[in-house]
């Protein structure tokens, strides 16, 4: 085989390259241009060829043919005074030329393809049977329709004579005679009775090509014709079905008199065919009018009636439709359905809505990342209260997973398929957080909704509410929440008529409510209610041995919400991250982990200590305890030295920060509102720094 280096990878090139491929001519070892970009290279790197950019370093001895594609004069020459003489040099001009006969070559190419596909999807599409032979007697065209009828493939016919594949085919006769047949009735070896027309095929010089025979199957049709012959078997066959529904049907003629029942329809009623067929339509009524003589009368369908029918006054739903045959009315016919099954289905789908509803509650127990001793006692704790009613207060700092807890516990409850209700107390004012709490009455207050409205607890009957920030109610709220914890009932707004609900309630809290108690922001007989499976869930600071497969199942979840794909994180980061106090607990390592992916490029797939934003040792502006003064009086209680100890507190982080109320709250963990209720309890005067 001769060897070729194609000098110049452009349209002329790249044409060349294409035809030395598809023929076993020449083994191309090499296509050279200068630009990087030319299509040429692409398509011979494709086929693993090489390339380059100098044709010198590619033109030794062994190369049998240069083909110039470049169309350079001078390219030409240079590559004409180092040849060998036994190599070969074809311009660029014949490449070129070679390049508009390809490509008028694929343009008839593609041309008769389409008109050739065109032709076949239209043979194809036709219902009728299509066989064309050539003079030769061999079958050249055998359409989709004459696969089916005859019961073989195109494949296996093509090219094989007429006589062989369809013994009875008259075709050949057709060519010897060159006179038309029409319409005559042929029977096939497989058993199917076919009219065929056929036609021999003639030019205008008189000259035989063939012949072609269309052919209908008639099988069906005279089939059909015979069972129509029958009507006794129609009728039969006709019942047959009927008898053999499961739905309840009777039917009657014009006249209201009844003419067929099956055996669904005497299960349900208990009257027999002799008591039905033939009475009136209101044979079988023990309680309501015929809906039978109503669709009678108006000729249109009734749907969904109750009414009791036959002996043992049975409670069923009718749907009648009228018989129109040819404009003229004929009968109708009644489908019955038994009640208590549609009951049943309603309470199916009723489950079926509850399970859906549990996709509210969105998380289980499996979501909660976590080995540690701290991070096991509170999920066991958790379990345990999920198979109780008791009310389950979860403490612990904003986010450790306060709320990824109340959703496993609804889930692992018998509750699961009733609603999961999230509240959080902290984002709404009294007057509307107590209003969608418990409803409120039609003209409870200006604006109210007409008809009044339900509230959250009602809502949530028979499932879980899930109060978040607990530590925020209002005293008013507080107290209508302890009725609701003591007496199971509630008063809507503007309400006076106590309503009872059956509502499990998870509350939460970041708040130290034993000191909330001791300033009178709390009430303690609400906290003993709450208190009786206290949840403390411990901060991530102290269970950083789950910081591992916390960053693995965060990586995951941060991957599918960025569309990225990190692989993880390096170990060297994992030691910075222990190295952390992490006061925003997990909520933090997420924030931190995205900010991270968020400043890598698409091509790394590993977070390196480059990505990672630089860590806090402790909150900005926090207090030092160590410096602040505790005044203090020998006559004082525990709780008025407490009360000194955090007026202090809080008057040392206003000055910290400037006077900021926002900065200081979110420095302490406690809600703005709640900062406002310390700093005028205490008396502070807030410092500006200037």
């Amino acid at each position: 085989m001769k060897k070729a280096l194609i000098v110049g990878a452009g349209k002329g090139g790249s044409a060349i390259l294409k035809i030395l491929q598809e023929t076993e001519i020449m083994e191309v070892v090499a296509v050279v241009d200068i630009k990087p970009t030319a299509i040429g290279l692409k398509m011979a790197r494709d086929l693993s060829i090489r390339t380059g950019s100098n044709w010198r370093e590619f033109l030794t001895s062994e190369i049998d043919v240069v083909i110039e594609a470049t169309g350079s004069e001078k390219v030409f020459e240079e590559i004409r005074e180092v040849r060998t003489k036994k190599t070969v040099l074809i311009p660029g001009a014949v490449a070129y030329i070679t390049a508009q006969l390809m490509e008028q070559k694929e343009g008839l190419i593609t041309k008769l393809k389409n008109e050739s596909d065109k032709h076949d999807l239209i043979l194809n599409s036709t219902h009728d049977g299509m066989i064309v032979i050539n003079f030769d007697t061999n079958i050249v065209l055998f359409n989709r329709s004459a696969e089916r009828i005859v019961g073989l493939s195109k494949e296996d016919v093509i090219g094989k004579p007429i006589e062989e594949i369809i013994p009875a085919s008259q075709l050949t006769r057709v060519m010897k005679t060159r006179q038309t047949e029409i319409n005559q009735e042929l029977i096939l070896s497989n058993g199917k009775k076919i009219i065929t027309t056929r036609i021999p095929i003639i030019n205008e010089a008189g000259v035989l090509y063939g012949a072609v025979a269309v052919f209908k199957d008639i099988t069906d049709a005279v089939k059909l014709a015979e069972e129509i012959t029958n009507l006794k078997e129609i009728q039969t066959m006709l019942g047959a079905i009927i008898q053999s529904s499961e739905e309840a049907i009777s039917v009657v003629n014009e006249n209201g008199i009844g003419l067929l029942i099956n055996r669904a329809y005497t299960k349900i009623t208990g009257l027999t065919e002799d008591e039905v067929i033939g009475k009136p339509a209101t044979a079988d009524i023990s309680e309501g009018e015929s809906v039978h003589m109503k669709v009678l009368n108006t000729r249109r369908p009734v749907r969904g009636v109750r009414m009791k029918v036959g002996p043992n006054k049975r409670d069923v739903l009718v749907n009648v439709a009228p018989i129109i045959v040819d404009g003229k009315l004929k009968g109708s016919v009644g489908v019955i359905h038994d009640v208590s099954e549609i009951q049943q289905l309603t309470t199916e789908l009723n489950r079926a809505r509850q399970i859906i509803r549990t996709l509210e509650a969105k998380y289980s127990f499996d979501d909660i990342i976590g080995q540690s001793e701290e991070m096991e006692f509170a999920i066991q704790q958790a379990k345990l209260g999920a198979i109780t009613p008791a009310t389950v207060l979860l403490r612990g700092e904003s986010g450790t997973g306060k709320e990824l807890f109340a959703h496993a516990i609804h889930n692992a409850s018998n509750r699961k398929f009733n609603k999961f209700i999230r509240v959080n107390c902290a984002a709404l004012s009294e007057t509307l957080l107590e209003s969608e709490l418990f409803g409120y009455v039609e003209g409870a207050f200006s604006g109210a909704k007409r008809g009044g409205k339900r509230g959250l607890f009602e809502e949530a009957n028979n499932g879980s509410i899930f109060l978040d920030e607990i530590g925020e109610l209002s005293p008013n709220t507080q107290a209508k929440l302890l009725r609701v914890l003591q007496e199971n009932e509630i008063i809507k707004v503007g309400g006076t008529q106590p309503i009872p609900i059956n509502v499990r309630i998870i509350a939460a809290t970041n708040v130290n409510l034993e000191m909330a108690i001791a300033d009178g922001s709390f009430r303690e007989d609400l906290f003993y209610r709450l208190n009786k499976l206290p949840i403390q869930i411990p901060p991530l600071r102290n269970r950083k041995q789950d910081l591992p497969a916390l960053c693995e199942h965060l990586l995951r979840k941060i991957n599918q919400e960025y569309g990225r794909n990190v692989e993880g994180l390096d170990l060297e980061v994992l030691d910075y991250f222990h190295t952390y106090n992490w006061p925003g607990n997990v909520r933090e390592l997420e924030n931190i982990i995205g900010r991270a992916m968020i400043f890598m490029k698409f091509n790394e797939v590993h977070i390196g200590l480059k990505h990672v934003p630089t860590l806090e040792a402790e909150i900005a502006n926090k207090a030092d305890a160590s410096l602040i003064t505790i005044p203090t009086q020998n006559d004082q209680t525990l709780s008025e030295m407490l009360e000194n100890y955090e007026g202090a507190i809080i008057e040392q982080v206003l000055t910290n920060n400037n006077g900021n109320k926002t900065a200081t709250a979110k420095s302490l963990g406690v809600s703005l509102r709640n900062l406002y209720y310390k700093i005028e309890k205490y008396n502070i005067a807030i410092k500006s720094m200037q």
